[in-house]
């Protein structure tokens, strides 16, 4: 039986190099997504995001074609989370849960925020990431199925979707300047005003520093909603 070569004398052992983990689509967007939640979009490159994932920069390009295409494709990573079920018998109610969800994706990633409301802004509808293309085309189901028109489900896409973005936007925008500050003024840093020029914001220091997103998100519904149902003669739907 052979014996085993003895280690040379200041000879180490080495361990077995470990397999790097094969590039694909999807985990180069999770890269791409983690690193623009850690340190905003700014932060996201080429060069950078393949040093976090330990490849030439190069390699990369097989799975977005350039900067503009690796956000696409943060937006689309993002937004795949968001499901709008095709539940035609209680549309309202579809879209409050699609409402809390949305907010719920856009706090969890608030650097991607400006990305959703702006990335579409550059791409014909067509041309977008379906994943992007996708909650439009599972809220027109829902409405269709619930008995609006084609038409009609569009134009509630739109100002139904608006509003969500708006929305996100100001609750990101409800920044405390001192937090150790008991004076809501203070707090606000709303202080800084002159008096004369800003009375009535001064005023609601108070309202503005007791901000509830969740209270204000389902205020603004109950003013979409009711709205919608008036200008499209939907009736109120009896629970």
């Amino acid at each position: 039986m052979p014996t085993s070569r003895k280690l040379a004398s200041g000879e180490a052992s080495q361990p077995a190099p470990r397999r790097r983990e094969p590039l694909t689509r999807d985990r180069v967007l999770a890269a791409a997504l983690s690193l623009v939640d850690a340190e905003g979009v700014d932060a996201l490159t080429m060069r950078r995001l393949a040093r976090e994932l330990g490849c030439n920069a190069m390699a990369l390009y097989r799975y977005a074609a350039s900067r503009d295409a690796l956000l696409d494709g943060v937006v689309e990573t993002v937004m795949t989370d968001l499901v709008i079920l095709a539940d035609g018998t209680d549309w309202e109610a579809q879209l409050r849960r699609t409402a809390h969800e949305f907010r719920s994706i856009a706090l969890a990633h608030p650097h991607v925020v400006p990305l959703l409301v702006t990335r579409p802004l550059s791409t014909p509808l067509g041309l977008r990431p379906l994943g992007t293309v996708r909650p439009l085309e599972m809220l027109l189901t829902l409405l269709v199925g619930a008995g609006f028109s084609a038409e009609d489900a569009l134009h509630v896409y739109r100002v139904y979707f608006g509003f969500l973005y708006g929305h996100v936007l100001t609750e990101l925008q409800e920044l405390v300047a001192s937090p150790e500050e008991s004076d809501d003024l203070l707090r606000l840093g709303l202080h800084r005003l002159p008096p004369g020029e800003f009375p009535l914001v001064r005023q609601l220091a108070s309202a503005l520093a007791g901000y509830d997103g969740v209270t204000e998100l389902d205020e603004g519904l109950d003013i979409l909603l009711t709205g919608l149902r008036d200008q499209l003669h939907i009736p109120v739907r009896r629970r």
